[in-house]
């Protein structure tokens, strides 16, 4: 074994022990931010719930230990009261089924998950605005013509309907959200929206919000890392060369505005860095997508991205990797900064699209993936 691939076996193990502790004390249930060494546990109608059931699958793939697909399987399970009650179903569906239940039918060939996958992606679908070729975001009822950057990770769950049941329409929803997503969200120089409103009923784009950002013409991290790795799955799952573009575009603006160990401050665009929290969640969401960005290229555009990404992975696992009283894998997550919530704290999303990119080091594909390239 050479260096390399020690370094992500070191890290990939000490991920794995991580997990299979915590799961002793978490079990089936919906961890979110990490408090005092602990992660809270949050409603399964939370949009974070598939994450640590995603986890557990990645472990379970790895060890395959019967504790952690039972556990998994509990949640997706739990997540049926969110599928049947509805009125709260939102835009994040394609986290929270992705994750427990293709990822479950991906692993074990489980019908039932198959079904539960095939109602949510029915249910997104219907979130789809015609007129502004948007899935929309939230059900508030002043943000009915809202969508969000983070809603391009939701879109694989659309090209997997499609996959399933031979119906076109469900990828014909997720490219125009993603074409318009590329037209309206990701700036010529990379940079991305968090929120764009449009006028529901014309679907004539109205403005944008900073969201979760600083500010509306700001660059919050996390939403150039979701538009990286939004945009390169839709890239795999389509072949259209303009979304391999706008994720290449939205790479170059992550990569050239990264401190130098590679994790970013939470907004790209701040005024003073002095004092601004970083956002390991960000840096683990676009390493992950740069690994997707590396397999669609080739040659040098290939070994750069695949480069970058490992970079940024071994920051991670050297500077950012909690001690064993913390329960989570990474600290030094920035979850929502306007809303003072779960600032420089671990973040179960942040735990898992680390595990995700260690797992693809070594050979494995994601869950958001076209099945071709499952491993």
């Amino acid at each position: 074994m050479n260096t390399t691939e020690q370094w992500i076996q070191e890290a990939w193990n000490s991920g794995i022990s991580k997990v299979m502790n915590a799961s002793r004390r978490i079990g089936a249930a919906f961890p979110h931010g990490s408090q005092d060494g602990r992660f809270q546990l949050m409603s399964p109608h939370y949009w974070t719930a598939g994450f640590w059931p995603g986890l557990l699958w990645l472990a379970y793939r790895d060890r395959q230990a019967d504790e952690l697909r039972q556990l998994a399987e509990s949640c997706e399970e739990q997540l049926d009261e969110v599928l049947q009650g509805y009125e709260r179903l939102d835009h994040d569906m394609g986290f929270m089924w992705t994750l427990t239940s293709i990822a479950n039918w991906q692993l074990t060939g489980n019908e039932p998950s198959k079904r539960r996958a095939l109602m949510v992606a029915s249910h997104l679908a219907g979130r789809f605005n015609l007129q502004g070729s948007f899935i929309r975001a939230w059900n508030h009822p002043d943000r009915v013509g809202w969508a969000i950057i983070d809603c391009m990770m939701n879109l694989p769950l659309l090209h997997w309907a499609s996959k399933q049941t031979g119906d076109p329409r469900f990828k014909h929803i997720a490219i125009a959200h993603a074409k318009m997503a590329v037209k309206h969200f990701i700036r010529e120089d990379g940079s991305a929206y968090h929120v764009v409103c449009f006028d529901p009923e014309s679907g004539e784009r109205t403005g944008a919000l900073g969201g979760q950002g600083y500010a509306e013409d700001s660059a919050w991290s996390r939403g150039t890392a979701w538009a990286i790795h939004g945009s390169i799955l839709s890239y795999q799952h389509t072949g259209d060369l303009a979304l391999l573009e706008a994720a290449e575009r939205a790479t170059d603006y992550f990569l050239t505005h990264l401190p130098a160990d590679k994790v970013p401050y939470w907004d790209f665009r701040l005024p003073s860095f002095e004092g601004a929290p970083r956002d390991s969640s960000a840096a683990a969401i676009a390493a992950s997508g740069l690994l997707n960005l590396a397999a669609a290229c080739q040659g040098e555009r290939a070994s750069f991205y695949r480069d970058q990404a490992c970079a940024i992975l071994q920051s991670l696992s050297r500077n950012y990797v909690a001690d064993d009283s913390e329960e989570a894998i990474l600290v030094a997550g920035t979850g929502n900064l306007p809303g003072n919530q779960n600032i420089n704290k671990p973040l179960i999303y942040g735990d898992y699209f680390y595990m995700e990119a260690l797992s693809k080091l070594r050979g494995h594909s994601s869950f958001w993936e076209p099945e071709s390239q499952h491993i």
